[in-house]
């Protein structure tokens, strides 16, 4: 269900379910954050992640969504989370390289990436509410890349919108291969990137007054290195 590739520096990890265009299982959803937890000790430049076949990820199966009761609901989504939680801490770069279809789940995973790079005509989705449900965990991240009222429109409306209007909105980064994106990280200094996600990390929640000397703080300490 999720295979990893290892290759000079680049860890690349692919959703790989791909005649259930990769719906989000708890079985999948398990071994996708205990795939990415284990790469966090490797000698990594950058990860990314993608999905085999016509699709990154088209949602939560829809059959285990049909399981779910108020007692087992919360742990389901709970195991998205976790994913998420693990992109994020995951000391590199990690790019979401997109196609065919980004939904719910998926886009949640996508949202939790670094950076994001789509094909020409991918879809993107949030269209829980159409299945009287609301969109939750990291659907969190939403506003912070899109603005509030652009995420309101995705999480309220549940519409889909293509490659053009993601870049335009501030979804995605741009619209193509993520290969060249990956390229231009490698040419950057490790110890420099890891660096930078961090305070990337801390400048989304921290006010100015702790951003600013936590940020002087490791251009100093990147000196120290030198």
């Amino acid at each position: 269900m999720v295979d990893v590739e290892l290759e000079e520096g680049v860890a690349r990890i692919f959703l790989n379910r791909p005649e259930k265009v990769n719906a989000l299982t708890s079985e999948l959803l398990s071994t996708l954050a205990s795939a990415v937890v284990g790469l966090k000790d490797r000698q990594l430049h950058l990860a990314v992640l993608a999905g085999r076949g016509k699709a990154f990820c088209g949602g939560a199966d829809l059959n285990e969504l049909k399981s779910l009761t108020a007692g087992n609901a919360g742990a389901f989504v709970e195991k998205i989370h976790r994913v998420c939680k693990a992109i994020r801490e995951l000391p590199v770069p990690v790019v979401a390289s997109l196609h065919g279809a980004v939904i719910g789940g998926g886009l949640e995973i996508a949202a939790a990436c670094d950076l994001r790079v789509a094909a020409e005509g991918t879809k993107f989705a949030m269209p829980e509410v159409k299945l009287a449900i609301p969109s939750v965990v990291e659907a969190a991240l939403l506003p912070r890349l899109m603005g509030q009222g652009r995420a309101a429109w995705m999480v309220l409306t549940g519409a889909t919108i293509d490659a053009r209007k993601a870049l335009q909105w501030g979804l995605i980064e741009d619209i193509g291969t993520a290969e060249l994106l990956v390229q231009q990280l490698l040419s950057c200094d490790g110890d420099a990137l890891k660096a930078q996600k961090r305070l990337l990390q801390l400048w989304e929640e921290a006010p100015l007054a702790t951003s600013i000397p936590r940020s002087i703080e490791a251009f100093s300490q990147a000196h120290v290195k030198r």
